[in-house]
């Protein structure tokens, strides 16, 4: 029996075209491919005798049950979201799907991009549209002001520009 843990506030509902499309390439995937290819590794685990010692049995059991909570999770994030697949009306103004180039106070520049929570990558500066500072930039304007509240103390980031880049709004 595996761990209980208290159900966590759930994520924003929303999500670029980009990201609906990732998550829906891996359900597909684990549906159709991973989870049969696991499926007949049991099968073949479960011909060779006593199940109770059978390693590979056990693991294929266990790899078969994370993959079906993944394929339960991804089937019913995917059935609630929005796909926000265009700008808002007022592109001057940072919401969700934004691409924000900001300013701190030892001017350094930094790039983020609004996106749903299940899409967040720092790495590539994809940012949960409800982190604190994808929060704190919500609704600014290029040359606003945001106040950031990180472990460090409050931080001051300029909004130097703001633009949406969009599948069909792409040059």
């Amino acid at each position: 029996m595996g761990r209980w843990r208290p159900q966590g506030k759930p994520g924003s509902k929303y999500i670029t075209p980009e990201g609906y499309q990732a998550m829906n390439r891996e359900l597909q995937t684990l549906w159709k491919e991973t989870r049969p290819q696991v499926t007949q590794a049991v099968q073949e685990a479960a011909a060779q005798g006593d199940r109770s010692e059978n390693a590979e049995y056990i693991y294929g059991k266990k790899q078969l049950r994370e993959i079906d909570r993944r394929i339960r999770f991804l089937s019913k994030r995917l059935d609630g979201m929005v796909v926000v697949d265009r700008p808002p009306e007022d592109t001057g103004k940072v919401f969700f799907g934004a691409w924000v180039e900001v300013e701190d106070e030892d001017g350094a520049t930094h790039r983020y991009r609004l996106v749903g929570p299940d899409e967040a990558d720092g790495g590539r500066g994809y940012i949960s549209v409800d982190a604190p500072l994808a929060r704190a930039l919500l609704g600014k304007r290029e040359d606003d002001e945001a106040w950031v509240r990180t472990p460090a103390g409050e931080r001051c980031l300029y909004v130097n520009k703001i633009w949406y880049q969009f599948p069909e709004a792409a040059p």
